[in-house]
């Protein structure tokens, strides 16, 4: 409901902001220095690379076989770049693992330098590029070891000092292709996961700054609002009782009187109103704002009819059912209705005896009635014609005030009728519908 929610919506730029402190806050104080400092997460990369293969390393030097302790070295220096060149170091790792496996078939984690390669592929790359580089990455090395299962590198098992069966290298084989191609998996399939977090991250976020654009549009368009009903009701008036003030000051001074202390009162209460709402739009007033009151009450409608009644309408006034709920929002949406309706039937009505008007509540409907027996309205030519009805080319003045009633209307599933009454006089019929706790009404 417009008016009754005390919300400042902030800028895109600063949705976006505050999503991001949300993500941040969520990945702990680690992660989210690895993640402010790349280099410092591929530092630790590395790092596990190392940790995994040192056996491996260690365990070649030992049998002469050092060419596999460059090669894991150059794993390592070829991991640094998994961010920047994330598919060509798949490329260079997968080749180097196949090395390795060559010299040294049987050593722990061989394939560990694919597990971050593929995922740095699948974290920046589409599912179905992460899965082809899976599968070209992890061939060579199940082929590789196919080859020293039943191939011409038959016999490359370690010496372990027992005796064996005769399929022992043909299960051992295969135990390593398939924990190699399981292992590849998962880490391609975490990379993915992490893909699919991120863009829903960023989704959320994109999500997050429309709602504010829209918000914002939203809150303008309800300041707009507000803007024409004050300066439209309060310049009416004003100019009406300064008319009244200046016929009236010679024969009758002590009425003079009367009608510029109302003028007075109309223009600093307008003035009051506008600098409420001129509030609204300062973006330096701080995050912190206490709730913010409607702009005009409905306990206030009083005040308005006396100030129109002030001005020269001869308003009659009647109430009938249960007071309005105790809704602000609402009671302001009555309020400016009723404003809206005598402010034009102040601008525009002619040979004016008698304006009428009426708030009927009925259980959770309330309607309202404002109709006059003047001689029509004027357009915004100057012809004499009442308002055209909704929907017709017309429009009356800027055709705010209307559209303006009708909007709020629309916000309680109500509408608004405006035309004439009779041979000279005009209507205007408003109906909303409460659905609030009764419990709250008095």
């Amino acid at each position: 409901m417009i008016d009754a929610v005390p919300v400042r919506d902030a800028p895109a730029g600063q949705a976006d902001a505050s999503f991001a402190e949300i993500t941040a806050r969520r990945r702990g104080r680690v992660r989210r220095y690895l993640f402010q400092h790349p280099r410092a997460m591929d530092a630790v990369v590395v790092a596990c690379y190392l940790l995994l293969v040192t056996p491996t390393a260690v365990e070649s030097v030992l049998d002469g076989v050092w060419p596999v302790a460059l090669l894991l070295a150059a794993g390592a220096a070829a991991l640094l770049f998994r961010r920047s060149h994330p598919v060509a170091v798949v490329a260079v790792v997968a080749l180097l693992e196949v090395g390795v496996t060559l010299l040294h078939p049987w050593g722990s984690n061989v394939s560990a330098g694919l597990w971050f390669a593929l995922y740095s592929v699948a974290v920046v790359r589409s599912r179905r590029f992460a899965l082809g580089t899976l599968a070209a990455a992890t061939a060579p090395l199940v082929f590789l070891y196919f080859l020293l299962a039943v191939g011409p590198l038959d016999g490359r098992l370690p010496d372990m000092g027992v005796s064996t069966p005769e399929n022992f290298q043909l299960i051992t084989s295969i135990a390593a292709a398939v924990s190699i191609t399981l292992s590849n998996v998962i880490a391609t399939g975490i990379g993915v996961s992490v893909r699919q977090r991120r863009e829903h991250e960023h989704e959320i976020a994109a999500w997050a700054a429309r709602t504010a654009r829209l918000a914002s549009v939203t809150e303008r368009n309800r300041i707009a609002r507000e803007m024409h009903d004050i300066v439209a009701h309060s310049l009416t008036v004003m100019i009406s009782l300064s008319d009244g003030a200046a016929v009236v000051v010679k024969r009758n001074p002590a009425q003079a009187a009367a009608v510029l202390g109302e003028l007075s009162r109309t223009g600093r209460a307008a003035l009051a109103d506008m600098r409420r709402v001129l509030g609204l739009l300062r973006d330096d007033a701080g995050p912190a704002r206490a709730p913010r009151e409607p702009l005009a009450a409905g306990d206030n409608l009083g005040k308005l009819l006396e100030g129109f009644r002030t001005a020269g309408l001869p308003l009659h006034y009647t109430h009938t059912g249960p007071s309005l709920p105790d809704d602000a929002a609402f009671r302001l949406t009555v309020y400016r209705i009723v404003q809206e309706s005598l402010t034009n039937v102040l601008r525009y009505g002619r040979s004016l005896g008698r304006v009428d008007v009426a708030v009927v509540r009925d259980g959770s409907t309330v309607t309202i009635d404002v109709v006059d027996d003047g001689g029509g309205s004027v357009d915004s030519g100057g012809s004499a014609a009442g308002p055209p009805q909704w929907g017709s080319s017309g429009p009356v003045g800027t055709g705010q005030g209307l559209a303006g009633m009708l909007e709020r209307a629309r916000i309680y599933a109500g509408t608004v009728q405006a035309g004439r009454s009779g041979d000279r006089g005009w209507r205007v019929h408003a109906v909303l519908h409460w659905n609030g706790d009764e419990s709250k009404a008095t």
